[in-house]
């Protein structure tokens, strides 16, 4: 799949989401009304559901009801033995425009160099088109690796381990703690997992426990990637 090179090559990342405001009341009316159309596709029968518990529940997944609050990225580096190791940064902030900036300049310096690829798990779907479309939200200038317009599919520089298990497969969908179970990996979902971010941010204002939970979303993908490439595992 990848040799060590290749790997050493790749920033892992994630990024952890909230609602962009703390309850459904705080949207202006404008916003509401929209949020009210975008939650009918989550509403069925069986779930009773209002459009304000909608909000807290899905609100962050979506860029234009969300925000990110941490971004965590991580590069591989192997010893003369062949040993993994793994160096992790974190950006965490309740000023996104500031975390963005602080990740852009970092992102822009790491992938000056040729042959440098962004890699997350899902990340086509879900966490590189969310970080460019905040860019823009916050009227920041979007990283060039970020950018997709102009660009042939084959020419952007994201690696999804999703993808790569799909084989092929494009009804698939497999989540990064159903992949770490399977590949026999640790898992990342040991304290809280994305469906209680915003309850930990909002709530219990812990945006450290996010940091935390969000850098072992990077080690399980680095992970991943190298148990799908037959490498040894990180050290514990």
């Amino acid at each position: 799949m990848f040799n060590a090179n290749a790997l050493e090559n790749l920033l892992f990342l994630d990024i952890e989401t909230v609602c962009m405001v703390s309850d459904y009341h705080e949207l202006s009316p404008r916003m509401a009304e929209l949020w009210d159309h975008k939650a009918r596709k989550y509403m069925h029968p069986e779930v009773d559901k209002g459009v304000e518990e909608l909000f807290w529940e899905k609100g962050g997944i979506h860029a234009e009801f969300g925000k990110i609050v941490v971004i965590s990225c991580g590069y591989l580096r192997f010893d003369e033995a062949g040993q993994p190791s793994l160096k992790v940064k974190s950006f965490a902030n309740d000023d996104e425009k500031v975390l963005l900036k602080e990740f852009g300049e970092m992102l822009n310096k790491f992938t000056s160099k040729a042959g440098r690829k962004l890699c997350a798990h899902n990340g086509k779907e879900f966490d590189f088109p969310y970080l460019g479309r905040r860019y823009v939200i916050n009227q920041l200038p979007i990283p060039y690796s970020l950018q997709t317009q102009g660009k042939k599919p084959w020419e952007t520089n994201f690696v999804d381990t999703m993808e790569l298990w799909k084989f092929g497969d494009y009804k698939s969908y497999t989540s990064l703690n159903l992949l770490t179970a399977i590949l026999d990996v640790p898992t990342s979902k040991d304290d809280i997992d994305g469906s209680q971010v915003s309850t930990v941010y909002w709530r219990e204002k812990d945006l450290d426990r996010i940091r935390v939970y969000c850098e072992k979303d990077v080690k399980a993908t680095a992970q991943v990637l190298l148990r799908m490439s037959l490498l040894p595992l990180l050290a514990e």
